[in-house]
This record gives structure tokens, sequence and C-alpha cells, in this order.
């Protein structure tokens, strides 16, 4: 215990060993992150192959990261133009994700999207080596790899790995090591876990104040608790403030509390002095009531025992708090939810523990130690959830098969050639990317040489096909020729004859 004491462990959690006990454990959770990373990987592959990947967002990624890999700022013309920054415009001035420089080398063996997914794929496997680790330190083996399980094939990962790549891919893997790291009495590396979580998004600091709140809560962690809770803050006001200013970004853009204020100090102030406002504003409309019980239920509610849930608290309410401008935040979909998942494993995994000494029943029938009920009930909820996520898609025949307008999509992006500009439907996009300069295909007439667009289905940001539709006719009354056209598909050149 004392040894606990000196390393800065919780002494009430030492008598499980820190590290694997030997080979086996060692195997296991190598077949774990194995068996997840290629689980992942193959859904991200599929979607890709089948045309349900994205130009927004996979896209804008796989143009920023080709630009580090040929030694160059992470520009993204998609992004740029669509949003009129313009075609140089760096994604460094959307998101503040600098951390991205290393997947450039990846880049030098194979140089488009799908090296992102499987990127992606095993940066999220990966996390569960640190959710592991500190679960086996409060729990045994047995809880530990019911934990590991429960992350792997949580609904937000499902949800992340659904919707192409992001900056998220980073968090589970880092947000466990700083919590793990500093769990072990390992100060230095946990530190470098948080200045890294810094580089992967410009609202990361929330996630490090929300860490600081945790150790506010624990004896003799006070003064590292007022650490990071002003290193978080000042992070945040620094790079979303001045650096995202600094590379051509406008800093208000992600602005998404005009009901409180128009600025941060407004806000807070509206907040301060109208408290009500923070449960009405929490609780309208229902679906973040919704996403914020999903959040929960499938961890059997064990995280609501443990102080470590106080981390996930300021970057749940950046999300809870928006406005109707960005209800994509509150959905239970998209890979926002991500970024929460590996603390909220962990803090179950604490709160499983502290329910120590409580009479937990005996489940007939299950040859189970009392101990390892609640990582069981996690794991059966969330198990239960499965088929109301995107994991349940594994199991759609269609996943594996292409119908006539998938086919009719390989032929329509087969006839645009090498290296030109093209303007692409969304879906198009990441089958492109990789051989061409690619545009998103939009209301604004972009003049690209080549135009892929979707006339079966409405497409974003269209908000109808008869919208689609009426640009392509303009698109052909503005000169353009039609090479191709089936199953809603249509390719339209302005190059003559001959020509690419």
């Amino acid at each position: 215990m004392a040894e606990a004491v000196r390393e800065g462990r919780d002494p009430a959690v030492a008598r499980f060993p820190a590290e694997p006990a030997g080979r086996r454990d060692v195997r296991i959770l190598a077949a774990l992150v194995g068996v997840s990373a290629l689980v992942y990987a193959v859904s991200s592959l599929l979607r890709l192959r089948d045309f349900r990947a994205s130009t927004y967002d996979l896209v804008i990624f796989d143009q920023a990261v080709r630009s580090y890999s040929r030694f160059g700022s992470p520009v993204a013309m998609v992004k740029g133009v669509h949003n009129g920054f313009g075609p140089d415009f760096s994604v460094l001035g959307d998101h503040f994700s600098p951390i991205l420089v290393l997947l450039a080398p990846l880049y030098r063996i194979h140089d488009g999207p799908r090296t992102l997914l499987i990127a992606q794929a095993a940066l999220f496997a990966v996390a569960i080596v640190p959710i592991w680790r500190y679960a086996a330190r409060r729990l045994g083996r047995p809880s530990a790899y019911l934990l590991a399980g429960v992350y792997a094939l949580s609904w937000p990962i499902a949800e992340a790995v659904a919707f192409d790549f992001h900056e998220v891919a980073f968090v589970p893997l880092l947000s466990a090591l700083l919590v793990e790291r500093y769990d072990a009495g390992r100060r230095g590396q946990a530190a470098l876990a948080a200045f890294a979580l810094l580089l992967v998004k410009e609202d990361m600091g929330l996630l490090l104040a929300g860490f600081g709140l945790f150790l506010l809560t624990r004896a003799g962690e006070r003064r590292a608790g007022l650490a990071y809770l002003a290193c978080g803050t000042v992070a945040i006001l620094a790079v979303s403030r001045v650096l995202i200013t600094l590379f051509g970004g406008d800093s208000d853009y992600y602005w998404a509390y005009g009901s409180l204020g128009e600025s941060m100090p407004d806000a807070v102030l509206y907040v301060l002095t109208h408290p009500w406002a923070v449960p009405d504003t929490l609780s309208s409309p229902p679906a973040k009531l919704l996403t914020m019980a999903l959040l929960f239920l499938p961890l059997a509610l064990l995280p609501l025992r443990s102080p470590l849930v106080l981390a996930t608290v300021p970057p749940l309410a950046e999300r809870m708090m928006a406005d109707d401008r960005f209800g994509n935040w509150w959905e239970p979909r998209y890979h926002y939810s991500a970024f929460l998942v590996a603390i909220l494993v962990m803090a179950a995994a604490d709160g499983a523990y502290r329910l120590r000494g409580t009479r937990l029943p005996r489940i007939p029938r299950l040859r189970l130690p009392r101990r390892h009920l609640p990582a069981t009930a996690a794991l059966a909820a969330t198990v239960a959830a499965l088929p109301f996520f995107a994991f349940a898609d594994l199991a759609d025949p269609d996943l594996y098969r292409r119908d006539a307008r998938d086919r009719a999509a390989a032929t329509a992006v087969a006839r645009v050639p090498d290296g030109v500009l093209v303007e692409t439907s969304n879906n198009l996009g990441p089958a492109l990317s990789a051989r061409a300069r690619v545009l998103l295909w939009d209301r604004e007439p972009r003049h690209a040489p080549w135009v892929v667009a979707d006339t079966g289905r409405r497409t974003f940001p269209f908000l109808s096909v008869e919208e689609q539709r009426r640009r392509v006719g303009a698109l052909i009354d503005a000169g353009y020729r039609t090479v191709f056209d089936a199953a809603g598909y249509v390719v339209l050149t302005r190059e003559t004859p001959g020509r690419g």
C-alpha cells in the first residue's frame, strides 16, 4: 500500500496486477485487438466499396493527409470551396487537428481513403489495451475482458466506423492512456497523452478540464486537478480564438450557442444569471435526452457510480447545449459519442469496483462470481443494443453485394479520367479522391470540366431530388454534354471528345 501511495496510485485498487500476468493475457489481448480492427476495417471498406461513404467528410481528410504526405500544409480543396474559404484552405483553420500529420507516412504505402479507414480501425482497436489494464487493476482480469468487449462492441464506436474517417480516431486511445497512465502513477506519461489530445481537435481542452474536475474529487490530487482544469481551459481559448484564425478560419464558425449569447463570455454570464436555462436546454429537444440515456444505459449505469464520469461532463455539455443549427451533435448517429466512450467504459469499471460490499443478486445457473456481475451486465446490455446501431449492418446481405445502382455508380466514376478536376455527388467523391481533384457537387456552379451527378436519390447538400435534376439541366444548358446516364447517375463534361 505504501508503494501505491508513493507512486500516486489509489491504494484501494492496488491488489490487482497493473500489467498483464503473462503471455496468455498478451495473446488474448492481441487477438481481441486484431479481431476488432479487422471487423472495423471490413465494415468501413465495404461501405466505401458500396458508395456509402461521403465526400463530406472522408474526402476532406483524404485531401488534407495527402497534402501532408507531400510536405505541404493540410489543404482540403473540397472543404474550402464548398464553405467559401477558397481552394487553398487549410483544415487547421476548420478544426485544429495537427495530429493527422502522423498518418502522412502511410500515404507513401497507399495513397487514398482506404488508408484512413484502416488506420482508424487500428486506432480504435488498440484502445482496448489501456482500457483492459485499468479495469484489471480494479476488477481482475475476467471482468477486464468483459469490459474490453463492451468497448469493442459499443454503439459509439460502431457509429464512428460507419461514418467515414474523423480525427476522433485518436481520442479513445489517447483518453484511455491519459486515465490509465495517471491511475498507474505514471504522471509524465499521462501528461504526454493529454498534450497529444490537444493536437486532435480544438475542443479537447474540455476533456482535459473534465479530467481536472475528476482529480479535484481525490484527496491529494487537487493541485494536479487545478492544473488540468487550467490547461484545458487555456488551450480551448488559445486554439479556438487564436490558432484557428491564424490558419485562415473563422473562430466563430462553430459557435453553436446563439440562444445563450453571441460569444463565450455572454453565454457564461447568461447561464450564471439564468441557471434554469441549463436543464431546459439540455432536455429540449428530447433527442438530447435519448442520446444521453444511450450513453449510460448499455453500461448498466455503472459510470454514474464513479467520479471519473466528471471527465465527460464538459464535452457532453458542449454537444447538448448546442442550438438547432448543430442538431447533428445531439444524435446517436455520427462519430461524436466516440469522443467519450473510452472514458465512460473506464468509469464503468471504476463504478463496478465501487459496488464492492454491495450485496449483488446471484443469477441462477450462471456460474460466475458476484464481483463479475456488473461487467457481465454491461456486456449483455451492449450486445442487446447491437441490432439498433451500425454494427447490425454487418448482418445485412446487401452490404456484401452490389445492386444495379452500385454497379452504375462504379461505371460512372470509371468514366472520369485521372487527374482532372471533378464535381461529384456526396457519395461518389471517395471513389475518385485518390486519382482526381474532387469538389463537392452542390448548388453553386464550380465550372469544373467534369461533373458526376446523382438524380436518383437525394444527396447532401441538396434539399430534394428535383433540385438535383434542375442542376443537371442547368449544366446541360450551360454547354455540358452527357457521357453516361444510368440508374440516376449522370456524368457530364465540358471537355471536347478525345481529351483526358
